[in-house]
């Protein structure tokens, strides 16, 4: 199976995280899939994504001590696969899993996908529970040595061991049978345990066994540069970052590691810069509020992110965005260079500025980002020679977030940019200009 052929463009969808942590429920998964549906869908919105810890009970309810309780609960199968908690996802009862969740979200038009951690449920090894298509038993391919450093669940699995690969290859039979579109896999991108790199692979072949068209995302960042090829073999999208939140310091820091993964994008193989903190943020982590980007902020993001080509999963609840931020995630201009650009790279950055550059895979156009990193608005002059031209006269520039449009009548350009602001401009040739 080719991977190219269902990933041809970043994906674009919502994840419960930044919103709910571990707090999500069946209610509020279909609330969020039908404001996508109604709203968003047209724009390419397309994947809605449950989170972390679907499978544990109680989960969200020592959120002052612990995020992830551990030594607690879980729901399971008895071949050692995790099931929804159905307390909180009531159609996943009696066995039916997320197959009714995804057949609501897939009867609106869009596509499904849930968060797993990497490896086998740590009581399943403890209880020596059974592996569907092996006569081994978790026991015997968990790796208690190989152990996540932030959430007590699961153990990895030995790779080598016989009846590993079963196992994955039984979740993800599981999760077609579901109808999963999308997998982010915790706990395997940067690769903290020695196994982590074998069971992206184990991952990528269990996908492959299955027959069904998913997604592989990797979390969590930063994604080890010098794995590139690994990544880009057998994943769809990897994190280049690890959890990215609503502070300017996390926002300039992207743009030296989108410079890092410049070169690696294409199409089925996205280096992802992680979620869009924008909107109504952290209710499941006892800190509810409205993003802490500023509007020129958030602007700065989504051209980034679009320019660049990153996976985009809006992060806040979709269902208290207001209009400002509605027009941000539905620009039809900005959001067409996710599918009709390419060769993305940075011409330029210092402490005050960087200038991104791209082309139309198609067409004779030009796109120019220029972003203003300082703490105070500032003129950002352009010289032609960055993007290989001898003059910007006579180019005709549209920006693509207000619209507005100008025949560049001198050799450089000096647009005036609003603290932590951006540009985006799509250029092309004036055909009368030119001619005077």
């Amino acid at each position: 199976m080719n991977k190219n052929l269902f990933s041809p463009a970043p994906p674009m969808g919502w994840n419960s995280y930044d919103y709910y942590d571990t707090t999500v429920n069946e209610d509020r998964i279909k609330a969020n899939a039908d404001y996508m549906a109604a709203h968003l869908r047209k724009f390419g919105w397309e994947y809605i994504v449950v989170d972390i810890e679907w499978y544990s009970h109680d989960s969200g309810t020592q959120r002052g001590k612990h995020q992830y309780i551990p030594f607690w609960r879980v729901e399971m199968d008895e071949y050692s696969r995790l099931l929804p908690y159905p307390d909180r996802f009531p159609s996943s009862a009696n066995g039916r899993g997320f197959g009714p969740l995804a057949d609501y979200v897939h009867g609106l038009g869009l596509k499904f996908g849930i968060h797993i951690m990497r490896g086998i449920p740590r009581i399943a090894a403890h209880t020596h529970t059974k592996i569907l298509g092996t006569e081994r038993t978790a026991n015997e391919i968990a790796s208690p040595y190989s152990i996540c450093l932030w959430n007590p669940d699961m153990y990895g699995v030995i790779p080598e061991e016989e009846g590993s690969q079963d196992y994955y290859n039984s979740i993800i039979s599981l999760y077609a049978e579901w109808g999963i579109d999308f997998i982010k896999c915790d706990d395997i991108c940067r690769m903290d345990a020695p196994s982590a790199k074998k069971e992206i692979r184990m991952l990528h072949e269990a996908i492959e066994q299955c027959k069904r068209p998913m997604v592989l995302s990797l979390s969590p960042g930063p994604a080890r540069i010098e794995e590139a090829w690994h990544y880009e073999k057998y994943a769809d999208m990897w994190r280049i970052t690890n959890d990215f939140w609503d502070d300017w310091k996390l926002l300039r820091n992207m743009f030296e590691r989108c410079e890092l993964w410049q070169n690696h994008v294409s199409s089925g193989n996205y280096p992802d810069c992680d979620m869009l903190p924008v909107g109504m943020l952290g209710k499941g982590f006892n800190d509810e509020h409205l993003t802490r980007l500023t509007h020129d902020e958030q602007i700065t993001m989504m051209t980034l992110w679009c320019i660049f080509r990153s996976p985009l999963m809006i992060g806040g609840e979709l269902t208290l965005l207001d209009d400002w931020t509605i027009k941000l995630l539905t620009n039809p201009e900005v959001l067409s260079l996710l599918t009709t650009s390419e060769n993305a790279r940075q011409l330029e950055r210092d402490s005050v500025r960087c200038i991104w550059y791209s082309e139309h895979a198609a067409e004779n156009i030009r796109y120019l980002a220029i972003f203003n990193l300082s703490d105070e608005e500032r003129i950002i002059p352009v010289v032609p020679k960055l993007m290989d031209l001898e003059s910007f006269a006579g180019l005709k520039f549209t920006e693509l977030w207000t619209g507005n449009t100008f025949v560049c009548k001198t050799k450089e350009m000096c647009p005036v940019l609003p603290e932590h602001g951006a540009k985006l401009y799509r250029v092309i040739s004036d055909v009368t200009y030119i001619s005077q």
